[in-house]
Formats: C-alpha cells, structure tokens, sequence
C-alpha cells in the first residue's frame, strides 16, 4: 500500500522554525523526485521545494533562503527544515512524488501523486 505521512507540524511564532518530515512506504523511495507542496485557506495548493534522485533542489521564491528540503533514502524520509516563519507560510502541507519518473523533476503540480493527508503549520505574529 503507497503511503506518504507527514509529521512535525505545529504553531510557531514568526521567527521561529520547524522541521517537517515526510515517511514513504510502499514504494521505491529512492527513485522518485519528491516535493513539498502547501496549501493555505482560500488558496490554491503551491510548491514549495523540490528534490530530485540525485539530491539537486528546486525552492519557491517566497521560501528560498528559509526553507531546506533534503531526503534520506536508507530511511525512506523526507524532510523540510523551515526557519525564519513568516505569517504567509500558515498552510497545510504535504509531500508527494513525481510519479512520472523521468530524469528531471516536473514542475506541474499534477504530476506528483502519493499524496500524504498533510501536517498543519500555523504561524502567529
């Protein structure tokens, strides 16, 4: 059964940092583009950072400098290390996989599945 969960969501004030992971089973981990992608209320759901098979990185403009994502494949994990949280980062974000397995990593939305059910950041200023 594919799974992806995450975890380490919570409240923080601005400023403040969170780590957030991202569990896979139930596929090869290793051989996929992974992403983290979130979704604030009213809004449509946004990338955040992207991870390719061979550890490159693509971030959003409004996360760049702040956000890390980064995988470690021995533990079928993703992570994404948030710090310096801004009132705009309040979403619920999710993990999810580049289902098409190609050699570069999408940048549609609508090819990543193994969608997780999302762990919620909520930060205060």
């Amino acid at each position: 059964q594919v799974q992806s969960v995450e975890s380490g969501g919570g409240s923080v004030q601005a400023g403040g940092s969170l780590r957030l992971s991202c569990a896979a089973s139930g596929y090869i981990f290793s051989i996929y583009c992974m992403g983290w992608f979130r979704q604030g209320p009213g809004k449509e759901r946004e990338e955040v950072a992207i991870i390719g098979r061979d550890g490159s990185t693509r971030y959003g403009d409004s996360v760049k400098g702040r956000f890390t994502i980064s995988r470690d494949n021995a533990k079928n994990t993703l992570y994404l290390q948030m710090n310096s949280l801004k009132a705009e980062d309040t979403a619920m974000y999710y993990c999810a996989a580049d289902t098409r397995l190609r050699p570069y990593c999408s940048g549609v939305t609508a090819d990543f599945g193994f969608w997780g059910q999302g762990t919620q950041v909520t930060v205060s200023s």
